[in-house]
């Protein structure tokens, strides 16, 4: 993609816009130096083999209630995580999914665990996710595709009122769905007993690692039923995650689905700048450039995403920005403009890395490097989702 400046094109996205690299002063705090290298990447058609499905949704002995909800949001044919993990859930084994974004995992886990509540009305499910978003799309999606199930849920987030979730778990309900911390806090204020609950699901393992919630992950998993089904997803399978599932599910089954590190149909680039003024104005030239249809930019900190918003603002720009220190209220808010194209630009800090669920994103702007290379993979897999070319953009320092 060119990217229009006041000078005419700044560089060409079918050809790196540096031959030699240049030495880069090192992050601060856990971050690692990366190779502007590794940013660059020109997409290419999909070529890999068609992956052929064992089972249509129809073959899975769901129960009818889920049949129909799943017919209604059009589920044909399952994607390979589902289809392999559904049929090893439905048969009651724990399962580890190693999966990339965006290849459905929700439903993966979602249809064995719904199908159990169903069935028996004595079990009960928890299911942690990293970030107050992903904990809300799963919800979301959960609720969908159970209707007329006949149970009730509790959707427990760190940011939210109290109130409402008190009153949701004096109901008693038969599926939670939260994040660690939350769900910590209502465990030591003993408004929340895991001993009854012998379904679990840890989404984004490796995230949650990486956030620092090892310790809480271990005191929820130590807390559950001991007899229980558990489900583990993540997206890498690093030590300290093989060493936690192997821990308390030593039997669990292994899917494996991930492809590659960063998606082949996300043309990646960087974009040089001498200085604050020349970076300002290359990211001003990108997101007024018309191929530019809605980007999400990334931030390394809350302040820096609060200094940007207002910087794109007093240009003129729509703008919504999503960081750890808004309330959930706010960040629902911006979610939503952003989902609903009421705004074509976020600005985030890595929160919104994981779990965002835009199919439309054609851009990802690394306005500040981020830490690791995982953390890379991850915000460019916000891009080129839904078989659409996506672009992913990293500012490098000249």
């Amino acid at each position: 993609m060119p990217v229009q400046s006041r000078r005419g094109f700044a560089y060409k996205s079918s050809r790196s816009p540096y031959s030699k690299p240049k030495p880069q002063r090192k992050p601060h705090g856990r971050g690692q130096y990366i190779n502007p290298e590794r940013f660059v990447k020109v997409a290419t058609a999909a070529t890999a083999e068609e992956y052929e499905a064992k089972h249509l949704f129809a073959d899975f002995a769901l129960d009818t209630r889920l049949q129909q909800n799943i017919s209604q949001k059009g589920y044909i044919t399952p994607t390979p995580i589902q289809d392999q993990t559904i049929a090893l859930g439905l048969a009651g084994k724990d399962v580890i999914g190693i999966a990339s974004t965006g290849t459905g995992k929700t439903a993966a886990f979602a249809l064995p665990i719904l199908n159990r509540l169903m069935s028996d009305t004595t079990s009960k499910a928890l299911v942690v996710a990293p970030t107050r978003e992903l904990a809300q799309q799963i919800e979301a999606e959960c609720r969908d595709m159970g209707k007329g199930g006949g149970f009730t849920g509790a959707l427990l987030l760190g940011g939210m009122a109290y109130g409402p979730q008190l009153r949701d778990l004096r109901a008693k309900p038969r599926i939670v769905i939260g994040t660690p911390g939350r769900i910590k806090d209502h465990i030591e204020q003993g408004t929340l007993r895991l001993d009854q609950f012998n379904i679990v699901v840890l989404d984004e393992v490796d995230r949650m690692l990486d956030m620092g919630f090892v310790a809480d992950v271990r005191l929820l998993l130590e807390q559950l039923a001991p007899v229980r089904q558990s489900f583990y997803f993540s997206a890498t399978m690093d030590t300290r995650v093989n060493n936690l599932i192997r821990t308390f599910s030593p039997d669990a089954e292994m899917v494996t689905v991930k492809a590659s590190d960063t998606s082949d149909n996300v043309h990646q680039d960087v974009v040089r700048f001498g200085g604050k003024t020349e970076k300002q104005e290359k990211l001003h030239d990108i997101l007024i450039h018309p191929d530019t249809e809605k980007a999400i930019i990334f931030e390394a900190t809350q302040r820096s995403v609060e200094r940007l918003e207002k910087d794109l603002q007093t240009r003129g720009f729509n703008v919504a920005a999503i960081h750890g220190g808004k309330s959930q209220a706010q960040r629902a808010r911006a979610l939503k403009s952003f989902k609903d194209n009421q705004v074509k630009i976020l600005v985030a800090t890595d929160v919104a890395a994981r779990g965002l669920d835009v199919a439309d994103i054609s851009h990802v702007i690394n306005y500040t490097q981020p830490q690791t290379y995982d953390d890379y993979v991850h915000r460019v897999g916000r891009a080129g989702r839904a078989g659409r070319i996506g672009y992913a953009l990293t500012f490098v320092e000249s």
